[in-house]
């Protein structure tokens, strides 16, 4: 798995390793230890990451999640995807 930071021209270098830290689930104390920071400077410098804009996007390759099956696989190479309508 990847993680992709949309707008991370904005972020200072700090920010965007704490937002990238904090965004896959880690704690500001967790943070702090491993970038050898204070909780609080965690804190400070994802909420002013947070109001610079940023967007975080998953990747992952292969399915991970399971949720594609032999079906669509065979529906694809075939090219008949069925489609319907919302």
């Amino acid at each position: 798995m990847q993680i992709e930071i949309r707008g991370a021209e904005r972020l200072s270098f700090r920010e965007r390793q704490v937002v990238a830290l904090k965004e896959l689930g880690y704690t500001n104390g967790q943070v702090a230890r491993r970038l050898g920071l204070s909780p609080s400077t965690v804190a400070t410098l994802f909420n002013r990451a947070r109001t610079k804009g940023y967007q975080v996007v998953l990747v992952l390759g292969g399915d991970p999640l399971g949720i594609f099956g032999a079906e669509e696989d065979e529906a694809h190479a075939d090219g008949g995807a069925e489609e319907t309508e919302v």
